[in-house]
């Protein structure tokens, strides 16, 4: 059996991470994959030859099977060194058998059964039959990212995704968090000789908010409270995402106390009418541009407290 150098293969060295592994995969994938190379032999092999350094490479134990035994890996894995060592399942019975290819991309192959395993070992074959099918692959994954407010974030929203000449209008639920990454199945490349359409990642980026600092599902904001309301007690208004809302505030409400507003948070992802807290902080406003008399009372205010 020819020796493949799985590394060269890939373009990246033997101390690649795996995460070296999949970036090198993924981009090398796209380059050559047929919906972008039709009728280009050289890049059906080169696609082909790219998903099997990944299949080695991209699985720890084969890897160091490959690593330790280099060209007699295979040999060693069919003659059962140890338990697991060889699928024999993917030969046997003429059916299909399903391979992985990096984390999220498999790929199914039509398999010939014995004729197959002679020409895997062997390098040649029986003789009983004399070509192969078609190989079939999913698409390629594709990937792209977007940036919401809050207040988008908030009520849900949709984009427009503009990839492989073709424009995907994509619904976003509510409650979408910061970094989360959303699959839009079916929507990535075309699968080839029948294979399943590859997805797309769409990375979610939340800008900052100038009122409201998000924590999970919760929200927090600071609670500006007029000196009278906070002594006196009573009613105070605050604006939240969901609208203005009354809140109503004890005597002597102290600054920076922090007070609980259920519900008021943000919608939690996926799941209907459940919402995060509120959480405000009390910021006491001095009021601006006293009057004589106005001064005056605080100073008879000052006295008695004396």
């Amino acid at each position: 059996m020819k020796y493949k150098d799985y590394y060269k293969d890939l373009g990246i060295d033997k101390t690649a991470t795996p995460a070296e592994i999949k970036k090198a995969y993924r981009a090398l994938a796209k380059k050559y994959h047929p919906d972008k190379a039709k009728g280009d032999k050289a890049a059906e092999e080169k696609f082909k030859e790219i998903n099997e350094a990944n299949e080695v490479l991209g699985d720890p134990a084969k890897r160091k099977k490959y690593d330790q035994f280099g060209a007699d890996w295979q040999h060693y894995e069919a003659a059962g060194a140890q338990p697991g060592g060889f699928d024999w399942s993917k030969y046997a019975g003429g059916g299909q058998a399903n391979r992985t290819y990096g984390q999220g991309e498999a790929s199914s192959f039509t398999d010939e059964g014995v004729d197959d395993l002679f020409e895997l070992l062997f390098g040649q074959r029986s003789g009983q039959r004399s070509a192969r099918q078609g190989v079939v692959f999913k698409g390629v994954d594709l990937e792209t990212e977007t940036i919401l407010s809050l207040e988008e974030a908030y009520r849900g929203t949709s984009r427009l995704l503009k990839l492989n000449d073709q424009t995907i209008k994509v619904t976003i639920k509510p409650g979408v968090a910061d970094k989360q990454v959303l699959r839009i199945a079916g929507k990535g490349g075309r699968g080839t000789n029948g294979g399943p359409n590859g997805d797309i990642f769409l990375h979610v980026s939340i800008a900052s908010h100038p009122v409201f600092q998000r924590r999970g599902d919760d929200l927090y904001c600071d609670f500006p409270v007029d000196l009278y309301t906070a002594v006196l007690g009573g009613k105070a208004r605050i604006e939240t995402l969901k609208g203005g809302v009354n809140v109503t505030l004890p005597k002597g409400t102290p600054n920076g106390k922090e007070l609980s507003l259920r519900g008021l948070g943000m919608p939690v992802f996926g799941k209907k009418n459940e919402f995060g807290d509120l959480y405000v902080k009390v910021s006491i406003v001095l009021p601006e541009k006293l009057t004589e008399k106005e001064f005056g009372m605080f100073k008879s205010l000052a006295a008695l407290r004396k």
